[in-house]
């Protein structure tokens, strides 16, 4: 149908609205049954949280409080704004590494300023609606850089699980790090190896006969009663960084400038990147297991405010954790208040056991962070992209290999590059033009296979019409003989339209012109349009029509006259 304005688009999706979920869970109403089931719940988690956060913390060149502010100011934020029901934040074994970098060169003060800028950058691609787009990094980028990740974090607990002493500082990159642990094994320590090998088998064996005891919490508390019934001489919390502090720090955040913030910018666009792709992924699979839909932008602004009540506090990176997450769904929890009250029971413990975790070994976290490691490496994906086709295996290996020998943000926007790549050619591949299904069986077809009635050809295009596939509709599109007066464009079948695209139909659209060929479009939906009208596409130059048979009699009239 002829128009020279596009039609009203539809309305938009639930993520344009930036309202928590909270919010939403409390209108349906909240009462004692609700409290109970996520209370219950919310303990569940804090006890699989408490070791974890002092464990990433460490491993990240941080102290062990700070996983714990972490995971209090930064669990509250994400359950308090978050676009999830189910999702629990806190700090996450994949910004161990990106962390580590962050304070070897830039110090803690550099790692809590990176986190501030990161919320800011998080809060602000939430409320530009940005989140959908964070979705779209392919599924074998995210397995190949998780795995990288899980490597790199086993690799810097070596140290800790074997109670090495290094001759020199212990390297970051892992090519690097070999050698030097190579080289200090004779200083292996018996007992830190034991105590980490226990930690492991306990977490272990309780999974497998005793799924719904807290196998992390139990092992470390095991094994510290171990270390300090045995007066074993293995490092512990309170040796390397002292008690614990049993209260909250006051707000503030370390020195201000511009020449620290340029610093610290290639650090807080890495966290912002991770902490994105991580927290929508998380809740993802918080859908998977309750059938809701999580509103991804409303999800960006929690963690954006999340990152900047950590880096306030003290604390370092938040983002959904998807371990965290799924405990709380299967342990019950309903609403955000499940993470929140998680939040208040580790607050709980800062304020009154605080002086326990003293004792604990750092072999047992090291023992904690390997299984976590271990589980973080999503073995059956990755024998699956390995056999479904070159081109994901390659994505996959690309993307595994730059995490682990370059660099996490190189790994995913080279991943990211080269899944894009591969898909483009996918869709460019499936691109075809055929002869229009409904011509009618007393029309003949001419020597190409190409729909002819009297004086009107009918090309129908099928699948995605862009850049990718314009060369190949291009080479059809030419051969528009001057013998017909009238050509049909069937739209019907095209998923979607670029302005490669319409700038092709517009080079067409005048060529047939100069041969005394009229042209209609037929079955062009919105979007397609507005390309089309953008490259000046409109009457008089060509008809519109909502179906083939409509352009037909349109074309007819025309030519009778």
């Amino acid at each position: 149908m002829p128009r020279n304005t596009p039609p009203e688009p539809a309305r938009p999706p639930d993520d344009s609205l930036l309202i928590p979920a909270l919010i939403l869970a409390l209108r349906e109403g909240y009462g004692a049954a609700r409290l109970r089931a996520d209370a219950i719940a919310a303990l569940t988690v804090a006890i699989v949280a408490l070791p974890l956060s002092m464990a990433i913390a460490i491993a990240a060149g941080g102290t062990p409080e700070m996983g714990l502010y972490t995971a209090i100011f930064g669990g509250f934020f994400v359950s308090l704004l978050g676009g999830s029901r189910h999702q629990i934040g806190g700090p996450a074994g994949a910004f161990i590494v990106l962390m580590a970098t962050t304070v070897a060169l830039h110090g803690i003060d550099g790692l809590i300023l990176a986190t501030a800028m990161s919320g800011v950058m998080l809060a602000g691609l939430g409320v530009l609606r940005l989140g959908s787009y964070i979705k779209f990094v392919p599924y074998p980028v995210t397995v190949g850089f998780t795995a990288g990740i899980a490597v790199i974090i086993f690799a810097s607990q070596i140290k800790e699980i074997l109670g090495l002493t290094l001759g020199a500082p212990e390297p970051g990159p892992l090519l690097e790090k070999l050698p030097v642990i190579w080289a200090s094994l004779p200083t292996l320590n018996p007992a830190t190896l034991a105590l980490s090998a226990g930690t492991v088998a306990i977490i272990v064996v309780l999974k497998r006969l005793a799924p719904a005891v807290p196998g992390l919490l139990v092992a470390v508390i095991a094994i510290t009663l171990a270390a300090m019934l045995g007066d074993l001489p293995v490092a512990t919390i309170g040796s390397v960084f002292g008690e614990l502090p049993s209260h909250l720090p006051l707000p503030g955040l370390p020195e201000i400038s511009l020449e620290k913030l340029g610093a610290v910018l290639p650090s807080a666009i890495a966290f912002t990147l991770l902490g994105a792709i991580e927290s929508l992924l998380s809740a993802i699979v918080a859908d998977g297991m309750t059938g809701r839909r999580h509103n991804s932008n409303m999800e960006l602004v929690a963690q954006g405010a999340a990152n900047m009540a950590s880096a306030l506090f003290g604390g370092m990176a938040v983002t959904g954790t998807i371990a965290r997450t799924a405990t709380n769904v299967r342990a019950g929890g309903i609403t955000p208040v499940a993470g929140m009250l998680h939040a208040g029971f580790i607050l709980c413990f800062l304020l009154v056991a605080a002086p326990l975790a003293s004792f604990i070994p750092l072999a047992a976290l090291a023992g904690v962070l390997a299984v976590v490691a271990w589980n973080m490496i999503e073995r059956e994906a990755i024998r699956a992209l390995l056999r479904a086709s070159r081109g994901d295996a390659a994505v996959l290996l690309v993307t595994f290999f730059l995490t682990i020998f370059r660099d996490l943000t190189e790994a995913i926007v080279v991943g990211f590059a080269l899944g894009s790549v591969l898909f483009i050619h996918r869709m460019s591949s499936a691109i075809e033009v055929r002869a229009h299904t409904s011509t009618p069986p007393e029309n003949d077809g001419d020597a190409n296979g190409l729909a002819v009635e009297h004086d009107i050809v009918v090309y129908q295009i099928r699948g995605a019409f862009f850049f990718g596939s314009v060369a190949s509709i291009s080479s059809v599109l030419d051969r528009i003989a001057a013998q017909n007066r009238g050509l049909i464009l069937d739209f019907s079948e095209v998923i979607f339209t670029d302005s490669s695209a319409a700038n092709l139909i517009e080079g067409m659209v005048h060529k047939a012109r100069k041969n005394g060929v009229a042209v209609v479009l037929a079955c062009t939906d919105h979007a397609t349009r507005v390309q089309l009208f953008a490259q000046g596409i409109k009457p008089p130059l060509v008809q519109y029509q909502p179906s083939v048979d409509l352009a037909k009699q349109a074309l007819r009239r025309r030519i009778a006259q």
